[in-house]
C-alpha cells in the first residue's frame, strides 16, 4: 500500500515548566496528520525516540495519540498537541505511527526527526 499520510510538526518551548537548574526542559509539539490518499486509515499506535544532547534516549510506545485512535477519511486531518521533557536545552524526536487502512492493510508512517529547542538556542 502506498503511504499517503503526511505529518507536519511544530515545536514550542514551555517556559513555565522549564527549570534549567533542575535540568528540566519542557516542550510542546503540535502534530498534524493528513490523509492525502483515497482510502481511510486509523492510527493504532505510536513509537517515539526522544533524545537529549547528551545522547540519552527515551523510547515511548503506546496506543493511539492523546488517548485517541483517530480515523482519517481521504482529505481529512487530525491535529493534536502533546509534550516532551528532556534534561538538556536541546534534543530531538523521531518515530512512527502504526496504522491500518479501511481495506485492512497495516502500515507505518515514519515521523522524520525534528528538533526540540528554544528558537535562540541553535545558531
Amino acid at each position: 500500500m502506498k503511504n499517503n499520510i503526511k505529518i507536519t510538526v511544530k515545536v514550542t518551548p514551555i517556559e513555565a515548566q522549564t527549570i534549567p537548574f533542575n535540568s528540566q526542559y519542557a516542550f510542546a509539539y503540535t502534530i498534524t496528520i493528513s490523509n492525502q490518499g483515497e482510502i481511510g486509515s486509523r492510527l493504532i499506535s505510536r513509537h517515539w525516540f526522544i533524545q537529549d544532547e547528551t545522547g540519552y534516549t527515551e523510547e515511548v510506545i503506546g496506543e493511539g495519540v492523546v488517548g485517541k485512535q483517530p480515523h482519517l477519511l481521504p482529505n481529512e486531518s487530525f491535529e493534536y498537541t502533546s509534550g516532551a521533557m528532556i534534561k538538556t536545552p536541546t534534543g530531538t524526536m523521531k518515530g512512527k505511527y502504526h496504522m491500518i487502512s479501511d481495506t485492512g492493510e497495516h502500515f507505518s508512517v515514519e515521523i522524520a526527526e525534528f528538533v526540540l529547542s528554544k528558537p535562540y538556542t541553535l545558531q
